[in-house]
């Protein structure tokens, strides 16, 4: 490939749009009609070795309809929890693949000021499917993002997060981020010092639910410029997750082959933009189209898959 791809050019193929095998794809039209250049992720259940895993869910006061308001008297029965059984499904699931089988949970933006975090525990898949998933005791008043950031990766509250090998922590929210800018300074220092080798690898997801969540701002955070290759943040929809393995989408590791002996990269005219059948098909393909092209194909293992783009 001539170029190397520049990710923070990037725009992302709406989450709707894309087809199986892929769980992301993202495009860049290079200048002066130099080419489409891809990058796209292809859909797959990872294990790390040594993982750490946690899930944060939004306690502010914004958040009291999902988890069910409390009745006005003892006539009128309790509004469901819709927090519940999604957080359940989400921490089971990352629970199985944490290296302990445990999975560390809090709610934050809690509190006055939305700076408190509420501690639920570390538990099992078993123990996280069968969590009632309360209330907070203490709604936010706002949206503090990095007390919650800080009690993953600091190493100062939970020096076993800090010390694992990797991790991935999630944060699932439906409002806007109102620390947004110290989030990214402390965001860009930690891909500093991971890129420097000061401190391990790891994965930060967020999750946006409902209608009042700020796009512009989970761009943000997914786009963030820190100056190094460490892409930390991976940013999703609720409402357009297929499933739950997509939260993993950016972490296959470079490199990874699928499919030994096998791929290849079609344009919609059907010249081979890329053939892998040498050195396998790997979990992240990245290439480059003519300018304008309106979608890619990959053909595999005798399926041929039509992924189209803006």
């Amino acid at each position: 490939m001539a170029q190397k791809i520049d990710r923070t050019q990037m725009h992302e193929v709406p989450a709707v749009q894309i087809v199986e095998p892929f769980a992301k794809v993202n495009y860049w039209d290079m200048p002066n009609g130099g080419g489409r250049m891809i990058l796209a992720f292809i859909k797959m259940d990872v294990t790390r070795e040594g993982a750490k895993m946690g899930i944060a869910i939004d306690g502010s006061g914004s958040m009291e309809d999902l988890f069910g308001k409390k009745p006005l008297s003892a006539f009128i029965p309790a509004p469901p929890n819709h927090v519940r059984p999604a957080a359940q499904a989400m921490s089971t699931y990352l629970a199985k693949k944490s290296a302990d089988g445990k999975v560390a949970i809090i709610y934050w933006a809690t509190g006055p000021g939305g700076k408190d975090i509420q501690m639920l525990g570390d538990l099992t898949a078993e123990e996280a499917g069968k969590f009632t998933f309360d209330p907070p005791a203490h709604y936010g008043t706002g949206t503090q993002l990095l007390p919650a950031l800080q009690y993953f990766t600091d190493g100062q509250q939970r020096r076993d997060l800090f010390d694992a090998p990797w991790g991935m922590y999630v944060f699932i929210t439906d409002g806007a981020i109102e620390d947004l800018e110290a989030v990214k300074q402390y965001c860009t220092q930690m891909a500093k010092d991971i890129d420097a080798g000061r401190r391990n690898d790891l994965k930060l997801v967020i999750i946006g639910l409902g209608n009042q969540v700020d796009r512009e701002q989970m761009d943000e955070l997914d786009d963030l410029e820190t100056g190094t290759e460490v892409d930390l943040w991976d940013t999703k929809l609720a409402s357009e997750m297929k499933d739950l393995s997509e939260i993993f989408a950016e972490v296959v590791e470079e490199g990874t082959i699928l499919v030994p002996g096998d791929g290849i990269i079609k344009d919609n005219q059907g010249n081979i933009i890329i053939d892998y059948r040498d050195t396998g098909l790997p979990g992240i393909l990245e290439f480059t189209l003519p300018p304008s092209s309106k979608s890619f194909h990959l053909e595999v293992a005798g399926n041929t898959s039509s992924q189209p783009l803006p």
